[in-house]
């Protein structure tokens, strides 16, 4: 895998499966054996995963999980490295005291590409173990097996937001709740000539996966989902909770083409019947057509007042659909996260939103991804990436020194360098040019949790 980096090319099978068997990092193995902890993969085949398995969702607050859930989790865990910290001398020596999985997965960066990328999910620490550096043990851990495995960026989502910026990770593309006042909100957005029409869960999990494919490369900050999620959206797993409570319906444009869908779910108000909540679980469109269509829909069905939606664009069209803006209430948080292990592949894998040439000096605290950089990017979008040395400075270049978590930050277009200057974060001799050459049209966003 040596060269995934270099050409940022898409992940095949075989990187995928060299990056689960990837040895252990031996610094963090070392720096855990001090304590007397064992670090260790946890083959998902194996009867340590139900044990490994039943700690997450202890650390997430969960319930035990049931000996469905845990046939039902291994079985849609194949793609996934996993990884645990064991304390020998605990009550419950097979139990992991700490937690984390990964695999390689994509990003779409701006201009409508894929990068290859690490995920991380499934981080806990016990908390009978806690403040005692295990969980930076396991996450720099990931992060320089990833780097030596040549995959230019990690990414995450993240429970609690002030844990990972000590690793470079930054929030890259925000996450929009929504609350909608049905009454207020009125419909004045296209009415397409397509139709819509409920349709059973088994066929909902057979869309979503093509459908996802055919327009997760328009919008930077979306990851290629591994399958097991598609059954969580469309309840079709064995061990799936309340799955009758999802209703799924399609969007057919006038070719016949399905061109999107959305699944939701329906409470009652049993003091006014006229006064339901709908809870949007997932809405997918490839059209703006689609789009259009299945919003209106949600939002003129009977005896409902309220539409909840998570997991939006900060920048959602439907702001511009509806004859009130006030009856959506809609609230902005950090979402996606990403870390940049290889500033130059990372840099040349997306377009650019204006012509022009950044010297660029970053820091990285890990020692993986710092250096001086000259990015030159042309009229056309495209970016090309150099080591600089003082000699190679082009005078005209705009000069940026930042972290790489700042840098991070600004990758997907999501933030302003602009507005990171003015925060403090960043220093640089011209902030409205590198905003301009680093900023994108369309705003980053992750359609779910991971």
């Amino acid at each position: 895998m040596s060269t995934l980096a270099a050409s940022t090319a898409v992940a095949g099978d075989s990187d995928r499966a060299a990056f689960r068997a990837a040895p252990l990092d031996e610094v963090s193995r070392d720096r855990l054996a001090t304590q007397g902890l064992d670090y260790r993969l946890v083959p998902v085949d194996s009867d340590a995963f139900g044990a490994w398995l039943q700690v997450v969702a202890r650390g997430f607050q969960d319930p035990e999980r049931s000996e469905q859930q845990v046939a039902a989790a291994r079985e849609r865990s194949g793609y996934r490295r996993v990884t645990g910290v064991y304390d020998p001398a605990a009550p419950m020596a097979d139990a992991p005291a700490s937690t984390i999985a990964s695999w390689l997965g994509e990003l779409t960066v701006p201009g409508g590409t894929a990068i290859p990328s690490c995920a991380i999910s499934a981080v806990t620490v016990a908390p009978t173990h806690r403040r005692r550096g295990i969980a930076r043990a396991m996450l720099e851990g990931e992060l320089r097996t990833a780097h030596a495995a040549g995959i230019p960026m990690a990414m995450l989502t993240v429970s609690e937001s002030t844990l990972y910026g000590r690793y470079g990770f930054a929030p890259a593309a925000a996450s929009a709740s929504w609350r909608i006042e049905t009454r207020r909100a009125a419909w004045t957005g296209p009415r397409p000539e397509g139709r819509i029409d409920f349709i059973p869960r088994t066929r909902l999990r057979e869309l979503l996966p093509e459908l996802h494919e055919r327009s997760r490369l328009r919008v930077p900050g979306e990851i290629d989902v591994p399958a097991g999620h598609w059954d969580n959206f469309a309840g079709t797993r064995p061990d799936a909770e309340k799955a009758g409570e999802k209703r799924a319906v399609q969007y057919t444009d006038a070719a016949g083409e399905v061109r999107g869908v959305a699944v939701y779910s329906v409470r009652e108000n049993h003091d006014d019947f006229t006064k339901g909540t709908v809870t949007v679980s997932y809405l997918l469109a490839d059209t703006d057509d689609a789009y259009a269509a299945l919003w209106r829909f949600l939002l003129e069905l009977d005896l409902v007042a309220e539409v909840h939606a998570s997991e939006l664009s900060p920048d959602e069209p439907l702001l511009w659909m509806i004859a009130d803006q006030r009856a959506a209430t809609v609230t902005v948080r950090d979402h996606q996260y990403v870390r940049i292990l290889d500033v130059r592949a990372a840099l040349q894998a997306r377009r650019y939103g204006a012509a022009g040439a950044i010297a660029l000096d970053v820091h990285d605290p890990l020692g993986l991804a710092g250096g001086r950089f000259l990015l030159e990017a042309d009229q056309d979008g495209r970016g090309r990436v150099t080591p600089l040395e003082d000699a190679d400075a082009r005078p005209d270049a705009v000069t940026v020194a930042l972290g790489i978590e700042e840098l991070s930050a600004a990758y997907l277009g999501g933030v302003s360098l602009a507005t990171l200057a003015a925060a403090g974060r960043v220093t640089t001799t011209d902030a409205a040019t590198a905003a301009r050459v680093l900023g994108w049209h369309i705003a980053p966003r992750l359609s779910i949790w991971y």
